[in-house]
């Protein structure tokens, strides 16, 4: 959530930023600013009249105390028709305040300078390109014709027990996702990053903290009869440790890790694009998450670009890194990048990871704050980043590491963890 303070002193400029995402917030922006200053009218006023009601309560006494009773009743019936007012004032006042919030929920984050303008995924830029293209001396096959040859994952009989989107894994199917997952947390580990096992679920504070709340897009698992939301990813329950708080140390960097399966309805998707694991209602990932100092998030941002890198370069996977334009930019997002993978059996690019830095956006929600040298409070920034979402991965894998026989070759860097060379 942008800093109403931020849009008071910047509003054409962030006007101006937000045009990148190809729409125009200038009607949102003014009206962001008339509810603030009709709320701080109303405050004002709502106050001046408590101090007044204050004023005259602590004189009633007095008046009592000098025999002048008719002051004192007089006193009596200002103060009961000023709380009254100020009653009436306050409600208004909350009111106001309410719909501020809403209208500032509507609002993005601003794109940095560096990120390029457009409305859809054919304007993002490339930024770097990794390793060859391999040559087949033959049909390559993909996923899921692999996966039903070796009886890795059994897609139909997730969908006999859930429904399309919900695969079992099994046999070496489930140990290649379990070694994976091993695999991706020991990196990180070995980076810095201390590592959660959070709840799958958490309440409507914590989505709207990290801004999957409002869901503008139905993406979200909602409980309704206990009001909980299913994790998308565990972003969500990570960034929130530190919901309403202050970190009181000089040099701070918060870097956690945590490996959950993640719910996403996915709704209105279709197609050759959600065929086999390209697009999952259920699926695990491990899952990075840093609050930083504004000074050194741009680093942060650095390092865990290089650190995906590292994971696909060790797994020998192709690989190519996008910079988001503004209207591919997630909601909360002020710079993405992407990672992708090539499938030269679906002969296209799959999407494994985001890194995001979202600046002070979800901060601001969480009121996470940090204390600067001059004993004032300022809000952290806020960075997250798949290391890795297994579903592509797997796919990926699978289809750049198989044999003309049907078998698939396991990197080296994994077979210490899934316990073979060979599916």
């Amino acid at each position: 959530m942008l800093e109403i303070t931020r849009i008071r002193a910047s509003k054409e400029a962030i006007a101006e930023g937000l045009q990148k995402r190809g729409v125009d917030y200038s009607e949102q922006l003014d009206e962001t600013i008339r509810l603030d200053e009709a709320w701080r009218a109303v405050k004002g006023k709502r106050e001046k009249i408590k101090a007044e009601s204050n004023k005259l309560s602590k004189s009633i006494g007095q008046f009592f105390k000098e025999g002048k009773t008719d002051e004192a009743e007089a006193a009596k019936e200002r103060t009961k028709t000023l709380k009254a007012e100020e009653q009436e004032l306050k409600e208004h006042e909350q009111e106001l305040e309410e719909q501020l919030q809403n209208a500032l929920y509507e609002i993005p984050n601003v794109p940095q300078d560096i990120v390029p303008a457009g409305t859809s995924e054919e304007e993002n830029e490339v930024v770097e390109e990794h390793g060859a293209r391999r040559e087949y001396t033959f049909d390559p096959q993909p996923h899921w014709e692999l996966a039903k040859a070796g009886a890795t994952i059994d897609f139909e009989l997730g969908v006999k027990v859930t429904g399309a989107g919900f695969p079992f894994y099994k046999g070496k199917g489930a140990k290649l996702q379990r070694g994976l997952i091993n695999f991706f947390l020991d990196e990180a580990n070995k980076r810095g990053y201390e590592e959660f096992i959070p709840p799958l679920v958490v309440n409507e504070d914590s989505g709207i903290g990290t801004g999957q709340l409002p869901d503008k897009e139905g993406q979200m698992y909602h409980v309704t009869e206990d009001d909980l939301y299913l994790i998308p990813t565990s972003e969500v329950p990570l960034t929130n440790i530190y919901r309403d708080t202050i970190i009181e140390k000089k040099d701070f960097s918060e870097k956690m890790t945590s490996y959950t399966p993640c719910f996403r309805r996915e709704a209105g998707s279709y197609g050759k694009d959600v065929r086999g694991l390209n697009r999952l209602h259920q699926f695990d990932k491990v899952e990075l998450v840093r609050v930083e100092h504004p000074d050194r998030s741009e680093k942060a941002l650095e390092e865990m670009v290089d650190h995906v890198k590292g994971l696909l370069e060790k797994l020998g996977l192709e690989y190519r890194v996008l910079r988001l334009c503004g209207g591919d930019l997630g909601f909360t997002a002020a710079i993405t990048y992407d990672f992708e993978v090539f499938s030269a059996a679906q002969e296209k690019w799959l999407e494994v990871s985001s890194v995001s830095l979202f600046e002070t956006f979800q901060a601001n929600r969480l009121k996470l704050r940090f204390r600067d040298e001059d004993k004032k409070t300022r809000l952290c920034h806020t960075l997250n980043g798949s290391a890795l979402a297994l579903p592509r991965i797997v796919a990926a894998l699978m289809e750049n590491h198989q044999n003309e026989d049907g078998t698939i070759s396991i990197p080296e860097a994994l077979q210490t963890y899934v316990g073979f060379d060979l599916i």
